[in-house]
């Protein structure tokens, strides 16, 4: 299935993107992109134990389960897939699968009482960052899948050069943030409804190589490409996955009997038939 296959019936409007002069695009939030991240599997020794941490850390609820599987979730609407095999053995980290999943809460509000919260609680963080289109704060969960929890800029203020969105990494001013919360108490009830998969970042042992198969075989555009990183999305969204080779360069097909990365599910926003691949490192993309 190639490009146009992927995304049959969307108008053309809904597929240009971000001109390198900030004009705006059609769509901006993931899900009004002509595909987006809908759902993110996760192998995991111990699904209650994860499941506890994702409810804690990240403010999921259980949505359902069945059999091995609990499905997380924010509004009643499926996030995250944790499947138990107490068989596995660890991943490690520098084989390819999963870098981390991106949790978008609906606005910068929102990740003021997210901080707030983990403040509270003392949720250990491994890494904070202002990357000029989102603010992010990133953890490690207990069986070592990176987490990003993460708020939007508006799309107005994203700068696109040559066809490239320009992100990079700054000091996230956590001070300003909290600052949207005025003088009442920090109020946090877990994730909100409107929370959702923003994008997803793959480990593949090679990012030019996974860069054009994402664009070849599901018909993303790159939006920013590095020698060692491919940011791809639709629809003009800033990134919707990533690729990258900084800790698993080299890395060859994931094995099968270890933890982490079980499947990404994508969305189209017209639906259409069902369809799954894998790519050059064995991770199941399933696109409905």
């Amino acid at each position: 299935m190639r490009r146009r296959e992927v995304i049959k019936g969307v108008g053309a409007a809904a597929l240009t993107p971000v001109l390198a002069g900030g004009a705006a695009a059609a769509n901006s939030l993931p899900l009004e992109a002509p595909v987006h991240v809908g759902a993110v599997g996760l192998r995991t020794r111990d699904a209650e134990a994860l499941s506890a941490w994702y409810q804690r850390a990240v403010g999921l609820a259980e949505v359902g389960r069945a059999g091995a599987t609990i499905w997380l979730g924010a509004g009643g609407v499926q996030l995250l897939c944790l499947t138990e095999d107490t068989g596995l053995a660890l991943a490690g980290p520098r084989e390819a699968g999963l870098f981390h999943t991106a949790f978008l809460l609906p606005s910068r509000r929102d990740l003021g009482h997210w901080i707030a919260m983990a403040i509270d609680r003392q949720v250990p963080v491994t890494g904070t960052a202002d990357h000029r289109v989102s603010e992010a704060i990133y953890l490690t969960d207990p069986e070592g899948n990176g987490v990003e929890i993460y708020a939007d800029r508006p799309q107005a203020e994203w700068q696109w050069v040559g066809g490239e969105v320009q992100m990079g990494t700054h000091p996230l001013d956590v001070d300003d943030i909290l600052g949207t919360l005025g003088l009442l108490p920090p109020r946090w009830t877990g994730a909100p409804s409107g929370t959702r998969i923003g994008h997803v970042h793959l480990k593949v042992g090679d990012a030019t190589r996974a860069g054009q198969w994402w664009r070849e075989t599901l018909g993303f555009d790159a939006v920013r490409t590095r020698e060692d990183a491919v940011f791809l999305s639709t629809g003009g969204y800033h990134h919707h996955v990533a690729v990258n080779a900084w800790m698993s360069a080299g890395a060859g097909l994931r094995p099968v009997r270890e933890t982490g990365l079980d499947f990404v599910d994508l969305r189209r926003r017209v639906p259409g038939p069902v369809a799954e691949y894998r790519d050059d490192w064995g991770t199941v993309i399933r696109l409905g």
